[in-house]
């Protein structure tokens, strides 16, 4: 399992497979500098949970000639010491054989942002079958009763939405995240992390108040779209490490 208590704050910091040569160095910076687990996404042509940062990452790796071939073949180069995780939509993960790759590509877990609670299952099992956690998602407006049957099969964490809406950077939190976290957290044994629109060590620090760590995927990739380099990135990640 990707985590097995809340002893501490976790810290998951996002990259977009394939977005640049070289784009695994980013996987090595981040858990150089204090991630506690790194997902990667696999870029999409129709992403529809994502906003316009994580589209336009995910546009340049397709226009960079990235594959699912590409993407595993180059985590088969680099050695980390935290977990791995992929995120994608339903349409791939249903393919046969395709967790099978992913564990054997070094993957531990799995997160499927379109495939509803209800018709999980297959992708659940295929997942489970090769080893991978699935990672479910709690938004703000899911219901109590949801609540407690997400939380009752989940596996590796718990990733708490902030918003109703797509991912990017926010200039604050909306209070109900703090509100999901705690509610979440009350029926599971499980680590609850919030993401979407965490953006800044400040971010970051008031999300852990009630949650037991954080998702951070667009605030990254907007840097290294304007040109970050992996160590650039990793001092990013090494201040929200500190903050939280």
């Amino acid at each position: 399992m990707i985590f097995t208590d809340k002893s501490t704050k976790k810290l998951v910091p996002y990259v977009t497979g394939g977005i640049v040569d070289g784009w695994a160095d980013y996987v090595c910076a981040f858990a150089d500098n204090g991630a506690d687990a790194i997902e990667i996404g696999l870029p999409f042509s129709d992403p529809m949970l994502d906003g316009p940062t994580i589209q336009e990452a995910s546009d340049r790796a397709l226009a960079n000639g990235t594959t699912l071939d590409g993407i595993l073949r180059d985590l088969s180069k680099i050695s980390v010491e935290v977990p791995l995780i992929v995120m994608t939509y339903a349409n791939l993960a249903v393919r046969a054989g395709f967790c099978d790759r992913l564990a054997e590509a070094g993957i531990r877990g799995l997160i499927v942002p379109d495939a509803p609670l209800d018709e999980v299952g297959p992708i659940r099992d295929a997942a489970n079958a090769a080893g991978l956690d699935l990672i479910p998602l709690a938004a703000p407006s899911t219901t109590a009763d949801r609540r407690r049957e997400i939380t009752a099969s989940a596996q590796g964490f718990v990733y708490a939405v902030t918003v109703l809406g797509t991912t990017g950077e926010r200039d604050a939190l909306d209070p109900a995240a703090n509100a999901l976290a705690s509610s979440l957290r009350a029926l599971t044994d499980l680590p609850v992390l919030l993401g979407f629109g965490v953006s800044t060590p400040e971010h970051a620090a008031a999300a852990v108040r009630d949650a037991d760590g954080v998702v951070v995927a667009s605030a990254l990739m907007r840097r290294l779209m304007d040109g970050a380099g992996p160590d650039a990135l990793g001092a990013v990640v090494g201040n929200i490490r500190k903050a939280i």
